[in-house]
């Protein structure tokens, strides 16, 4: 089963050992909170689709949504469906032409096009079960755009 989740924002994991980028989505109840660490470039491209920043030259997540456009093929959803090894497995999912298309992604870039796009974002409930928190059992983050600050 699938569950629609939201981008809750974006953070930067601080611990003793690194500073790592993190993307965390939210069921819609926002009893589990699933972290999902990202690169740098990913976690600045989802904050600038979650503000709604529009850039004098387009990310390469934006000209992925602008071919798509070209060619009249849409973006339906994205959907998490699976966890290996701590390693997320996502779907784009498209349609065009009379007929639906799943293309591997990494959920980084799948929640980036999916904000850009105003796709829903699924999580297999199996894959929040396993890899959910609570947020009081997320690690210690401070908000990217604040990170960048300083």
């Amino acid at each position: 089963m699938q569950i629609r989740c939201e981008v809750k924002g974006v953070f930067v994991a601080l611990s003793d050992a690194a500073t790592v980028p993190l993307v965390i989505l939210s069921n819609g109840e926002e009893t589990l909170h699933l972290p999902i660490f990202i690169g740098l470039w990913e976690a600045i491209s989802i904050n600038s689709a979650i503000n709604k920043e529009v850039l004098p030259r387009p990310f390469t997540h934006d000209l992925f949504l602008e071919l798509l456009a070209r060619f009249s093929i849409t973006l339906r959803f994205l959907q998490i469906d699976s966890i290996e090894n701590g390693v997320f497995y996502a779907q784009l999912v498209i349609s065009g032409d009379h007929h639906e298309e799943y293309i591997d992604c990494r959920p980084s870039d799948g929640i980036a096009l999916a904000l850009r796009g105003e796709a829903p974002i699924f999580v297999d409930e199996a894959v929040l079960l396993s890899a959910g928190q609570k947020i009081q059992d997320l690690p210690k983050m401070v908000d990217l755009s604040t990170f960048l600050q300083k």
